[in-house]
């Protein structure tokens, strides 16, 4: 039996840091959407503050939420912030639109969301980054604003996140790595006969799945040269 995949990954403190929010097209789309969601332009102003002097600590996700504390002169507040996840039929397409181009794995996986990708899940009806009224939070200081300026903060701070690693994005809107490698690779294992996939996905696929296993190993300390 397959072990389940885990439905939640904590990413550390970030450090103090300088620099743009955001240098790729994917990263500035969310960018936007943090902007949008913000009520006042001074919450946004505190946010910055915060996350750039490494005020967040560390960010738990997981499928439609994400959870993290953040200090600042006034105490540590703790908040939740949701994303709405996707539904059967548009994982579904989505897993399509990656499988429909084997590269497209292979992209995610070295941490690019390729503009493809995203157009052809968008085309049917699949929509990943998200827009300002997406982004609900709640947190311990009460403030009346949603988001406020700690929750602004955090999602900055995912800002980095998922512009390192489109993973991220996934996991929040309910595709996690793992779950995503296993369906391509049961769709490999039980093609359809009469819109058989190119020999190249299986390549493609059997690539993907060593090489995240590799990085898994690596993350470890072990030895991974049987795998390549």
């Amino acid at each position: 039996m397959t072990e389940a995949a885990p439905r939640a990954v904590v990413h550390p403190r970030q450090p103090p840091r300088r620099g743009p929010w955001a240098r790729r097209w994917w990263g500035k789309a969310w960018l936007r959407a943090v902007e949008e969601a913000a009520y006042h332009q001074e919450d946004l102003v505190a946010a910055r503050t915060l996350a750039r002097g490494g005020h967040v600590g560390q960010v738990l996700v997981e499928p439609g939420r994400y959870v993290a504390s953040v200090d600042d002169a006034d105490g540590l507040w703790t908040l939740s912030g949701s994303l709405p996840v996707l539904d059967d039929g548009s994982v579904d397409a989505f897993v399509e639109a990656v499988a429909a181009e084997a590269g497209r794995i292979a992209a995610l996986l070295s941490g690019d969301l390729p503009h493809a990708l995203v157009e052809h899940a968008e085309e049917a009806g699949v929509e990943l980054l998200p827009y300002g009224g997406e982004l609900g939070s709640a947190c311990t200081c009460e403030a009346w604003a949603d988001p406020c300026a700690h929750a602004l903060a955090v999602l900055l701070q995912l800002t980095w996140l998922v512009e390192h690693d489109p993973f991220v994005l996934l996991h929040l809107r309910g595709v996690p790595r793992e779950e995503l490698l296993a369906r391509l690779h049961e769709r490999e294992g039980s093609p359809d006969p009469d819109d058989a996939p190119p020999d190249d996905l299986d390549t493609g696929v059997d690539a993907a799945l060593r090489a995240a296993r590799a990085l898994e190993l690596l993350a470890e300390g072990r030895d991974v040269d049987h795998l390549l």
